[in-house]
């Protein structure tokens, strides 16, 4: 991958920018990462749930557990040198979605791989116990620019997939001397959303949310939903390579969706329509970005992701052949020259 040259000249990634409010109720409280390593190493954390679905550990992987605002949030790293990459998972998903990625990655790179609040073995606080909306893209970009500060301890590029992508630029805008660049892979397009919905429908759109949260109909659809055969079919749809969708793969998309507090995570998110659209965080951008798409992709058709191309901020659209909604996944070896490549040049 190469940039074109006559979008280099206008890169200046460096800026500075006040600190975002927090939106939350809950007080900040600061505490060293402590430790869950494979294997296992001293510290004071509480232990965090190991993924049971992987055979044996990624040499030089580590778990760790890291507090903000007073909720475990789980991440997982590995490299000792060069540029930091951050990982950012898409919904539903964590961490370990990126586990085909992160070795090759971190052999010239320090890599991170963070569990959103919410998903993952992250906690999953109830979002009805907050006066204003929780999970949002401000409270995600806010606890990854907190986790680049107080983690990570410099800047860092974002690697982001699908519902993660809003959360990279979301951050980037918020604290743009933390981001030194975006690979956005497949962003969600928020078809839902309320703005891209025609007016007479977002009467009937808001009525069945409530729905949702407030019967007993939505956490039936969630039973419906988190199950084995479910979650196969759900990720045969989006990976076009559907031997891809093992059983390992069911069962590290499934298991945390399990804990307690996981239903409400998932109404509160599938009913939330406002908020930032890409198309809104882009132009305010101030890093360089690339952005890849699947060829296959089902849910985010690559004719529509391609608009996303035109816009200042964006050096290259890159299709990646027969791939899906998940390429990162699907195809390991299409994205991680790609994002080396890409660090690589903004290094």
């Amino acid at each position: 991958y190469h940039a074109p040259s006559t979008r280099l000249s206008r890169r200046s990634w460096l800026s500075t920018g006040n600190s975002p409010r927090s939106r939350l109720r809950t007080q900040a409280s600061k505490a060293e990462p402590a430790e869950e390593s494979l294997p296992a190493a001293p510290g004071p954390s509480e232990p965090l749930p190991q993924p049971r679905t992987r055979s044996a550990p990624i040499s030089g992987l580590f778990y760790f557990t890291w507090n903000w605002k007073g909720y475990n949030i789980r991440y997982q790293c590995a490299g000792t040198s060069g540029p930091a990459l951050v990982l950012i998972h898409g919904f539903g998903a964590n961490s370990d979605h990126w586990r085909k990625n992160i070795p090759a990655l971190a052999m010239a790179n320090r890599v991170y791989a963070i569990d959103l609040i919410g998903y993952g073995y992250s906690d999953k606080p109830n979002p009805r116990e907050f006066e204003e909306s929780f999970y949002t893209f401000e409270t995600w970009g806010e606890q990854l620019n907190t986790f680049c500060a107080e983690v990570v301890k410099s800047d860092a590029f974002f690697i982001c997939n699908s519902i993660g992508g809003l959360v990279g630029l979301q951050a980037a805008v918020m604290k743009p001397q933390t981001c030194k660049g975006i690979v956005l892979l497949d962003i969600s397009l928020r078809m839902l959303h309320i703005n891209k919905q025609p007016w007479f429908g977002r009467p009937f759109i808001r009525s069945f949310q409530n729905l949702l949260r407030n019967t007993v109909i939505g956490k039936l659809f969630f039973n419906a939903v988190a199950t084995p055969e479910s979650v196969k079919n759900i990720l045969c749809q989006c990976y076009h390579d559907t031997s891809a969708v093992t059983d390992e793969l069911v069962q590290m998309i499934l298991q945390p969706g399990l804990d307690p507090g996981a239903v409400d995570v998932f109404l509160e998110f599938i009913c939330y329509s406002g908020g930032p659209l890409p198309e809104d965080l882009l132009p305010l951008v101030k890093c360089p970005v690339l952005v890849a798409w699947g060829e296959k992709d089902p849910w985010e058709p690559v004719e529509l992701g391609r608009a996303y191309g035109s816009f200042d901020a964006v050096e290259d659209f890159v299709v990646l052949p027969n791939v899906g909604h998940c390429p990162q996944d699907e195809a390991p070896e299409l994205v991680n020259p790609l994002v080396e490549s890409f660090v690589k040049l903004h290094s």
